[in-house]
């Protein structure tokens, strides 16, 4: 019977049902991982059993991975836990099952299914992160508080603080992922650092950015002044800048026709 270890969604989940599945001996053919919140139906004839997310076990693997094959394949493993890929709990397991044994020429070998799979995973990851860092805005509210609401497929948040917190360094700003309700947050001259405790009073003030934003104000004047009716080519427009970030994006926000 197939056991099936279920576990968080986390890098530190993962990682920690990474270490039980190993350690049971079961053998790699007899266990599986998958997550917590997949959506998946319950197979038959599989034996179901929770793990925690434990960092303690989680640095092991990391070290590891580290020692026994090498830093790439870390970069690998944990881009590709930030994907929204369901099965990536399973995929990572695999993926360092060869890794272990291979060493480090195993990130160039996409010949195997595993480490295809990872690294797909990372380009996609790699993909939204680039594209968001010219797609992120900034609204000013109270305070010189500067405050972007994204809504990305991965978990990219913390691929994006170090972008934004070398070209804004000396500002207070938020950066806020509203799908998985956590934010980076960076006081100026400052380290920044990821939190998942924004009180629902902070998540309506973000909303309520104030309605003399000079942010807000700019991109809308900037998006009116290089536009040119006659060349409006909105298939174009949608290759360079998909549908689903612009609701974040001040100068796609209502007004514009009255700038």
């Amino acid at each position: 019977m197939k056991t099936v270890y279920l576990c968080d969604s986390s890098i530190e989940g993962i990682l920690s049902g990474v270490y039980q599945a190993w350690s049971s001996k079961k053998g790699h053919d007899n266990v599986m991982l998958r997550l917590r919140d997949d959506g998946v139906t319950m197979e038959l004839f599989c034996q179901y059993e929770e793990v925690s997310a434990d960092t303690q076990k989680a640095d092991k693997v990391i070290t590891a991975i580290r020692d026994k094959i090498s830093e790439e394949a870390y970069e690998a493993v944990y881009k590709a836990a930030l994907s929204n890929d369901s099965g990536r709990a399973d995929k990572i397991y695999r993926f360092l099952i060869h890794g272990f044994r291979t060493g480090a020429r195993i990130v160039s070998m996409l010949q195997i299914q595993a480490v295809y799979d990872v690294f797909q995973m990372c380009r996609f990851v790699d993909n939204e992160t680039h594209l968001l860092t010219g797609f992120v805005r900034f609204s000013e509210m109270e305070g010189d508080l500067l405050v972007s609401r994204i809504g990305p497929k991965n978990d990219v948040i913390v691929l994006l603080a170090p972008h934004f917190a070398d070209r804004l360094s000396g500002e207070n700003w938020v950066l806020y992922d509203t799908n998985r309700k956590k934010a980076v947050l960076h006081p100026a001259f400052r380290p920044w650092y990821l939190t998942e405790l924004l009180s629902p009073q902070w998540e309506d003030k973000m909303r309520k950015t104030s309605d003399e934003d000079e942010y807000e104000d700019l991109f809308k004047r900037f998006r009116k002044s290089i536009s040119i009716r006659e060349r409006t080519n909105p298939v174009c427009q949608m290759n360079h800048m998909p549908l689903r970030y612009r609701p974040y994006m001040p100068e796609f926000s209502q007004g514009l026709k009255d700038v």
